[in-house]
């Protein structure tokens, strides 16, 4: 069977569920006690919150969103959580993709967004951001953002939703934030990666490139849109960055995130340069056991 990702016929966002069963029977969501449903190939389709992790955090139109496993008795983290687990590993699809996800709350969330009893259905959301980060106890946590998709009705809330100030809200798969600090980076490298020194040619002489924070812009990350903050890179060194799959070392080589050998060091303009700081973020970010 085919999974599907959108709102199903017939189900309107705001829409009360009394049980998982119901959620199944309305092909919303057909895992009987898991959060996320989907798999590492297809994606995830839809999410339920139920407050089984204390670290989410649902701001309404943006939720922070922890991945499942590790968890002992009383809901406390007692071992790391598994990046390629089925669930965690799915989500990392749908941003790749740019899949929407289906968000489902439950009543027993502690969010003003939540409903009185049961479930509700709050609409399609876009998994915008993914990293690693390790809890207080040092256990290691797979986290999402993700952010509503604006062209639908709007949810039931008791509270004003908040949205993440960073971004102004489109269907996307990757938000490329271009600010006037990005442009005079790429200016400054005249649309060559700093990577591997290539750019997109367009029509004419007209050359593509991306400005690259190196340490998210956004909640919760908070990176400044910085020139020290900033790079200039192709658009396949710009997704790898931001998907986990390169890491910037202090002395500014770019190594893979999957054995730290470095493979390139960045090329850098006269007067531009990159907070070593926002790099150890980044790395902090995909593997916090090695920074």
């Amino acid at each position: 069977m085919v999974r599907f990702f959108g709102t199903p016929d017939g189900v309107k966002v705001g829409e009360l569920f009394e049980s998982r069963d119901q959620l199944r029977h309305a092909k919303l969501h057909n895992q009987g006690q898991a959060g996320i449903a989907g798999t590492p190939h297809e994606g995830a389709d839809a999410i339920v919150l139920s407050g089984g992790y204390p670290d989410d955090e649902d701001h309404g139109d943006y939720i922070l969103y922890t991945g499942h496993g590790g968890q002992g008795p009383g809901k406390k983290q007692v071992a790391d959580q598994d990046p390629s687990a089925r669930g965690n590993a799915a989500l990392a699809t749908s941003f790749v993709r740019g899949l929407p996800v289906r968000v489902i709350r439950g009543s027993k969330l502690p969010s003003p967004y939540a409903p009185p009893v049961g479930y509700r259905y709050a609409g399609l959301y876009l998994v915008t951001s993914y990293w690693h980060q390790q809890n207080p106890d040092g256990f290691t946590l797979m986290r999402y953002t993700l952010e509503r998709v604006s062209e639908q009705e709007p949810f039931v809330a008791n509270v004003p939703a908040e949205s993440d100030p960073a971004y102004a809200s489109s269907v996307v798969i990757r938000r490329l934030r271009d600010t006037a600090l990005s442009r005079r980076v790429k200016s400054m490298y005249s649309n060559k990666c700093q990577v591997c020194g290539s750019s997109i040619p367009g029509i004419g002489e007209r050359l593509y490139s991306e400005g690259a924070h190196v340490k998210p812009l956004g909640t919760p990350h908070l990176g400044a849109d910085k020139l020290d903050n900033i790079l200039c890179l192709c658009p396949n060194h710009h997704t790898q960055l931001d998907i986990g799959g390169m890491v910037i070392l202090d002395d500014l080589s770019v190594a893979r995130t999957i054995d730290y050998k470095p493979f390139t060091e960045l090329s850098f303009a006269k007067g531009h340069q990159i907070d070593v700081s926002n790099a150890k973020y980044h790395r902090r970010m995909w593997a916090p056991l090695r920074v």
